[in-house]
């Protein structure tokens, strides 16, 4: 059955405000794009995924099924979207925290004149609570009273084992009641923090060593931050104790309900991190001034090289040019990782400068792809798309972003000869994309490879580095407000991607 309103359309800004104040997520994404990325989201969808709009537009929906991809439903919405036809399915999904909900999920094609799918419209509903209870019910069923004797037995035992792993626990734990006050503490905190068992059960949390624990940002965290949140991770906090000096400690609080016991139980982790974090400073400090103590002979070293090869001889020999010409290519290389530990540093220190003006976007891809398919004639590098605006950000460090992915899918995919550079605008948003054919990253390193100075196992091996190139490309995109990702598949090559918000005129959009 079909309809056809041929009067009092409705106001397209009504539609959006409606959309807007929906309870249900939407999302629409636009068929007519590779890979059939998301172009708008309501406020709903992204309550229920935990990503902001910023980290949401211009990615597959596939992103939220994670590493569960064997599952039906996904196989029945790709047959959906390939026959451009409605389905409805119930697909598992995971938050940006990696929760897991339930999704019911209707997906709607929407077809122009010509009867092509332009866009796909996926209403998502959070059915969590219906599958559970549903879980709970067949659950029941197959209970027996001697499962519940022998659950209870066990619980038991669970918990002197707990008690026993507690406290062979290598960080402060400390459980209270509803109310902060101390019920029981391990000897690791009893260590740590000079205090013996008497001082600190029955007493209140910030009464502990004559108030040394009355710390305005623990009880922010506690009375604050805890009540909405469940759990509290690794919270910073930084104290003078007056008997064991300056502690550095990450938070961690869980409200703990076991077997229906314990309700109103509150779990509080102390890490004490404070020589790991004087240890990472003193790293940062050399790693600086070495940069920059070797920045001033290498100067001088470029210079000379650069003086050989204008002063070279007509006579020279063959083999003299071809050493001074690996001397120059080496003494370059060298000056080029000099100058990545430098930015580095920068970025740890927060000095990272970003010199933005507008510029033509289009025209600053083009240029750095021909720049390296210039260097590097035996591949072919093919730039599809564009975004078709101006852009005002820093154009020499988005060169470098550009630059170093490319790179790496030439580097990374020795057997292969092809690597691909899609843009295009999304929404409020520039894409850009760079496919290479390589190697491919293991799920369980895709998120540390954005880590500097990590390494993925297998290219450690085999390629020279240190893993800070993805690290300095990941902070430069998010000191343009952008979002960078990857997604990859182990023998099947890496696609990586960022996105940089921009206004109507081409700026850049300031989310803080």
């Amino acid at each position: 059955m079909s309809f056809a309103i041929k009067h009092n359309n409705p106001d397209p800004a009504l539609l959006v405000k409606v959309l807007e104040a929906a309870n249900t997520g939407v999302v629409i994404t636009d068929n007519l794009l590779p890979d059939n990325p998301i172009i708008y989201c309501n406020p709903a969808f992204e309550q229920l995924s935990g990503y902001s709009r910023d980290e949401i537009i211009g990615r597959n929906c596939r992103f939220l099924q994670s590493s569960d991809r064997s599952q039906q439903a996904r196989f029945d919405i790709r047959a959906a979207i390939d026959a451009g036809e409605n389905c409805v399915v119930q697909v598992r999904n995971y938050t940006k925290t990696g929760v897991l909900f339930h999704n019911e999920l209707y997906l709607s094609a929407v077809k122009n004149e010509s009867g092509e799918v332009t866009n796909f419209i996926g209403i998502q509903n959070d059915v969590s609570a219906r599958v559970k209870a549903e879980q709970d019910l067949e659950q029941n069923y197959r209970e027996t009273e001697q499962t519940v004797i022998d659950r209870t037995n066990m619980l038991r035992e669970s918990e002197e084992y707990l008690s026993s792993i507690v406290e062979t626990i290598r960080e402060s734990l400390i459980v209270m009641d509803k109310e902060y006050k101390v019920l029981s503490v391990n000897n690791h905190f009893l260590s740590t923090f000079k205090v013996s068992i008497n001082e600190t059960k029955g007493r209140l949390l910030y009464e502990l060593g004559n108030g040394q624990w009355n710390i305005p940002e623990l009880k922010k965290m506690m009375e604050d931050i805890l009540p909405t949140n469940n759990p509290v991770l690794d919270y910073e906090v930084e104290h003078e104790f007056p008997h064991i000096g300056r502690k550095l400690m990450l938070l961690n609080a869980h409200r703990v309900e076991l077997e229906g016991k314990f309700k109103d139980r509150i779990l509080l982790a102390i890490e004490d991190i404070t020589e790991r974090r004087n240890i990472e400073q003193r790293k940062d400090d050399f790693l600086s001034i070495a940069s920059h103590e070797l920045k001033t002979p290498l100067t001088t070293v470029v210079g000379y090289v650069q003086m050989m090869q204008r002063l070279m001889p007509e006579q020279a020999s063959d083999k003299f040019r071809s050493v001074v010409g690996k001397t120059e290519m080496y003494v370059e290389r060298l000056n080029q990782l000099l100058t990545e530990l430098l930015d580095v540093s920068r970025i740890q220190s927060g000095n990272i400068e970003l010199h933005k003006d507008l510029f033509d976007f289009d025209k600053m891809v083009a240029e750095a792809v021909e720049g390296i398919q210039t260097a590097t004639p035996k591949y072919q590098i093919s730039l599809k798309g564009k975004a078709g605006t101006q852009y005002f950000g820093d154009e020499s460090h988005l060169t470098q972003v550009l630059t170093n992915l490319i790179s790496n899918g030439i580097k990374y995919a020795p057997d292969a000869d092809e690597v691909e550079v899609y843009v295009s605008r999304v929404s409020n948003f520039i894409k850009v994309s760079v496919k290479d054919f390589g190697m491919g990253i293991k799920e369980d390193e895709r998120k540390k490879i954005f880590e500097r100075f990590y390494r993925v196992g297998a290219i450690q091996k085999n390629f020279p580095g240190m893993g800070i190139g993805l690290y300095i490309c990941d902070q430069i995109i998010k000191n343009h407000n952008g979002s960078f990702w990857v997604e990859s598949e182990l023998g099947k090559g890496s696609v990586f991607s960022f996105t940089l918000p921009v206004d109507q005129d081409g700026r850049e959009v300031d989310h803080a």
